[in-house]
């Protein structure tokens, strides 16, 4: 699911129709902020939020330089977007570092948020960055989550502290001294959850918070509760005075109420979120590039970021000399298909690519899917990998055969060959994307 794709696809038909008129009345763009504001509500934004944002957007869609423009639909549509980022901004939106390492994050949240998942994909994540970061296991309650921390440490590379079911405090305090005497700039340490906030659960979080003295208190919250999100955040936060948020389960959260809620109800940024279940599935919150993305406009910086860290610039060397000599093959596909499974969730990728994402409709390459083509291909003879054309109705019977699939996926997968091709040639002159396609 493409991320806050119900919102999108709602505010894309509200503004459609804007763009399509010369001219803007008042009482027109009245009637779009009425749709907009529905949007969001049924998108589970906080009440007061989009009551507030309708206003600010129809204040400024509603002044002389707007009605008057030549082009009014894509002038509200900016005004929406500037009002969309602002909403979502913050002036602490990056990690703190502290002066003087290690720096410490305390992780908090209830049972079920991903809490500990979360500490090894952000460790994961620090790590690419340089930094030599200590995972520290609190939470001596919840059964299994000292030994789950421990699998996701391993699946990041990262060092797991742990003293059992000792005081947690004692546990903290220990874990900062090792840091210290090894030499790891970060520490991150998984506290206890609940299944519901209580004092016992806070009290803990204080003494820690009070030992330590973290610089980041980030609190994991799942996108796809709501309001419910938006509640706990705020409890949370009048205890602890949190840092920032982070956000599991965006890329399943269809509606994204939490994340346009959140910093407007709490003060509060969102700093990471988790758009899918591997290791690096993790990423910045970026308020202008979500902000581009809720309206269509796509997040080309993002995807070039994922572009980088999947293909190597041998690869992307090999790729543009290809791409040159008009000599792509089926082998090459397999590998471009191999890089973007490296990149994520193919629909998140394709709502990243201004304009791409509606002709791209249909395609739909995931690992499993991987595994069929990659034995399609593999069915084919040298002769047809290097020349798809002569791949006709015998030898697609043959190579289905010889695959253990049908006519039609091998069918499915010659048209999926061309309409990558096709893609490719758009976007293998534009800067910045490192031959990826």
């Amino acid at each position: 699911m493409a991320l806050f794709s119900s919102l999108s696809e709602k505010f894309n038909h509200i503004f459609s129709k804007l763009t399509k008129r010369g001219k803007l009345t008042e009482l027109e763009i009245k009637e779009a902020m009425r749709e907009v504001r529905i949007a969001l509500l049924e998108a589970d934004v906080n009440y007061m939020v989009a009551k507030k944002f309708v206003a600010d957007v129809t204040e400024k869609a509603s002044g002389e330089d707007v009605m008057k423009s030549l082009t009014p639909g894509q002038m509200v549509i900016k005004i929406v977007k500037d009002e969309l980022t602002k909403l979502i901004s913050s002036d602490n939106q990056k990690l703190c570092v502290a002066s003087n390492p290690p720096t410490i994050i305390m992780m908090c949240g209830l049972q079920g948020a991903g809490k500990t998942t979360m500490c090894g994909k952000l460790a994961y994540h620090l790590k690419k960055s340089g930094k030599k970061p200590l995972l520290v296991a609190c939470d001596i309650y919840r059964p299994a989550a000292i030994n789950q921390l421990q699998v996701v440490g391993k699946t990041a590379n990262a060092e797991v502290f742990e003293r059992g079911t000792q005081n947690p405090v004692k546990t903290a305090k220990q874990a900062l001294e090792h840091a210290r005497k090894q030499g790891f700039d970060v520490v991150i340490i998984d506290t206890a959850g609940r299944l519901h906030i209580n004092a016992e659960l806070m009290q803990e979080l204080k003494e820690i918070k009070k030992e330590v003295k973290p610089s980041e208190i980030l609190l994991v919250v799942d996108a796809m509760t709501g309001q419910d999100a938006v509640t706990i955040a705020e409890s949370f936060n009048n205890d602890l005075d949190i840092s920032g948020v982070v956000l599991t389960k965006l890329d399943g959260d269809t509606r994204g109420g939490a994340a346009l809620s959140i910093k407007a109800i709490t003060g509060k940024p969102i700093k990471f979120s988790g758009v899918g279940e591997k290791i690096g599935d993790l990423e910045p919150f970026y308020p202008d590039r979500i902000a581009s993305r809720i309206l269509g406009m796509g997040d080309v910086l993002s995807l070039i970021e994922k572009a980088q860290e999947a293909v190597t610039e041998e690869e992307a060397k090999k790729m543009q000399e290809k791409l040159r000599e008009n000599s792509f093959t089926f082998e090459d596909y397999l590998t471009q298909m191999e890089s973007l499974s490296k990149m994520g969730n193919l629909q998140d990728i394709l709502g990243m690519i201004p304009g791409l994402s509606s002709k791209m409709k249909g395609i739909n390459i995931d690992e499993k899917q991987l595994h069929v083509n990659k034995a399609i291909i593999q069915s084919m003879t040298r002769q047809e990998r290097l020349n798809p054309d002569i791949i006709k109705a015998s030898r697609r019977k043959r190579i289905a055969e010889g695959s253990g699939t049908s006519i039609q996926q091998v069918n499915t997968l010659l048209k999926q060959f061309e309409q990558s091709k096709e893609m490719m040639k758009q976007l293998k002159g534009k800067r910045g994307f490192r031959g990826m396609f």
